[in-house]
């Protein structure tokens, strides 16, 4: 029994040392990682985790504008295969919306309409959308502006709002999703983003190239939150929640309630049906329903790829030519997907738990299927 006794106390003592080092070397935000994710019976960021940070509010518009439903909303069953994946990968929100109305939608049990869920990276394109919006409001000048302009760090660098927008900035940050001790886990559960971000020093030549890298949307954002003056889910709530006639609160993670810095890399809670309404506004080049709310010209440049040797991205936007479409996509790292394609007027929106597996595509494999199943219900 005293060797038991014995094991507990060391095994304690351990535990209280490791504690001891993560506070002394400023590693205490893997604790709280700890406490969000395993200890709530997960290996990884979850799309219902937004309850375990802070929060500041989206408020629905005052003017809530409800997407129609089409005149064949919901009047075919999902396709073997859909059905099959939607399935296995856990998927808790499925919809289709052709010509501006509701064509299909399907939702998880325990999952609805009014459900908030974890955008995860699909809110870089809400971030590259706020970028437009500053420009427009000339709170910035262009997308040529430097970045040294709004922080002084940066003076001496080349790299402009459009190469944080475009993923070509040159920033010295490494995307890791696995390992506690990257700058992305740092970023996701530590409470002071923004020296976080400050830390990151360019040291590549920007502009060459694409290279994905979640630090450039968040300097981004706090380049729209100094230029403005506002809060980013304040200015977000002002230029697009009020207008757009966005149904439901949604909610955008911030580092802590002191700084409310958001996340802007990620981390907007919302539903499939308000998500979509981004494919809208891009779909029809920054105009709703009659009131230009970005320039036609910046969503143009966003939605084709900036550089001929990375055909897969342009400003804030996934590219995709599947099926011989040209197709523009908001992602995230779960298989949330906003997926709009101009020419046959529709939206997919995909939400879940997990994505497909990667088979050296520009998207896993899970992307495709939704759309050549999406065209399969259309066509039936």
């Amino acid at each position: 029994m005293k060797y038991i006794k014995g094991f507990f106390k060391g095994l304690i003592g351990l535990i209280l040392l490791l504690i001891l080092l993560a506070y002394l070397t400023d590693y205490e935000y893997i604790l709280k990682g700890v406490r969000v994710v395993y200890m709530t019976g997960h290996t990884t960021a979850f799309i219902d985790d937004y309850p375990y940070f802070e929060n500041m509010e989206l408020p629905a518009s005052t003017k809530p504008q409800a997407w129609p439903k089409h005149t064949k909303y919901n009047q075919v069953q999902p396709t073997e295969t859909l059905a099959k994946i939607n399935n296995q990968l856990g998927t808790v929100a499925f919809l289709i919306i052709k010509n501006d109305s509701l064509w299909y939608e399907n939702y998880a049990p325990e999952y609805g309409i009014d459900s908030q869920t974890n955008s995860f990276s699909m809110a870089k394109s809400v971030v590259c959308a706020l970028l437009g919006k500053a420009i427009k409001d000339g709170h910035i000048n262009n997308l040529d502006q430097p970045i040294g302009d709004f922080y002084k760090q940066y003076a001496s660098a080349k790299t402009t709002v459009g190469d944080l927008s475009s993923m070509a900035s040159g920033l010295d940050w490494t995307e890791h999703y696995t390992s506690p001790f990257s700058v992305t886990a740092r970023a996701y559960y530590d409470d002071d983003l923004g020296e976080t971000i400050l830390n990151q020093k360019i040291t590549e030549e920007p502009g060459q190239s694409y290279k994905y890298l979640s630090g450039n949307t968040q300097l981004l954002a706090m380049i729209i939150e100094k230029a403005t003056g506002q809060k980013l889910a304040d200015y977000a709530s002002k230029s697009f929640w009020q207008p757009m006639g966005f149904e439901n609160d949604g909610l955008w993670q911030v580092d802590d309630a002191e700084n409310a810095l958001a996340k802007a890399y990620c981390c907007i809670s919302s539903n499939a049906r308000d998500f979509a309404r981004f494919g809208k506004l891009y779909k029809d080049y920054g105009n709703w329903n009659g009131q230009q709310i970005i320039d036609s010209s910046f969503v143009a440049t966003s939605i084709r790829a900036r550089f001929k040797n990375d055909p897969e991205y342009g400003y804030g936007f996934w590219l995709s030519n599947h099926l011989g479409k040209e197709i523009f996509v908001m992602r995230g790292i779960l298989g949330q997907y906003v997926i709009t394609i101009p020419e046959d007027d529709m939206i997919i929106v995909r939400l879940g738990h997990a994505k497909g597996p990667n088979d050296n595509r520009p998207f896993s494999s899970d992307f495709y299927t939704y759309v050549e199943e999406a065209y399969a219900l259309i066509n039936q």
